[in-house]
């Protein structure tokens, strides 16, 4: 990409946005109507994915449920409350309310 003028650093901004488009279409299904037919099944065919759903969650929760406070201010905190009993959020405005600043 340098070569062709693009700015230092760009590759990184460009690869992380192809990375964050990959997730969000693999994860979520972002994206995925717009797709080819043949070439999701192509992908699909040659990168199965039993049970997906179950399994990512289930990695998700395992990463996750040992150390729940990292999870607050992120999605992550969705996972945990819907598969851990007893999982209480960090509410972001109590924090702030119960701050140690006057104002």
């Amino acid at each position: 990409m340098r070569a062709h003028g693009a700015p230092r650093g760009a590759e990184a901004v460009v690869g992380f946005a192809l990375v964050t488009a990959g997730v969000e279409t693999d994860v979520l299904g972002i994206g995925r109507d717009a797709l080819d037919p043949a070439s999701l099944e192509a992908v699909t065919d040659a990168h199965p994915r039993p049970d997906f759903k179950r399994r990512i969650l289930d990695a998700f929760t395992d990463g996750f449920k040992d150390r729940p406070d990292t999870t607050f201010g992120t999605v992550n905190t969705d996972v945990l409350a819907h598969f851990v009993p007893g999982f209480r959020r960090i509410d972001f405005v109590e924090v702030i309310l119960n701050s140690s600043w006057p104002q």
